[in-house]
């Protein structure tokens, strides 16, 4: 029901910038909460950070204060701004979509797009 195609990733020096976008087909106000997540080799995927429909944010521990999502409704897009990159932030990057329904909810994955940081 929502196809989501990721960009923007890449090789950037530790503390270097990147951008990432989430391109989704369909309206994201109804989307209930769109997201990122990452997963690096050997370890479990973990939350980076999220946004409601309503524009409120979440992040994880470790992103906070370097990391920002932001959205562009026209555009269906949403954004991961990646500033003050550090090695630990290698990992394959997932775009995120939740749909809730009167009964259940629903998770809706991108293909993801690498990033990847050196020391």
């Amino acid at each position: 029901q929502v196809q989501l195609v990721e960009s923007g990733g890449g090789l950037v020096q530790d503390g270097g910038s990147l951008r990432l976008s989430c391109a989704a087909s369909r309206s994201i106000f109804s989307i209930n909460a769109m997201g990122w997540y990452r997963q690096a080799p050997g370890k479990q995927r973990e939350l980076v950070a999220t946004i409601t429909s309503g524009g409120n944010r979440n992040y994880g521990d470790s992103v906070k204060g370097r990391f920002t999502i932001s959205r562009d409704s026209a555009k269906n897009t949403v954004y991961l701004q990646m500033n003050g990159l550090k090695p630990e932030d290698t990992a394959v990057y997932y775009c995120n979509a939740l749909l809730a329904t009167l009964s259940d909810k629903v998770d809706y994955w991108g293909q993801g797009t690498q990033v990847t940081v050196s020391s």
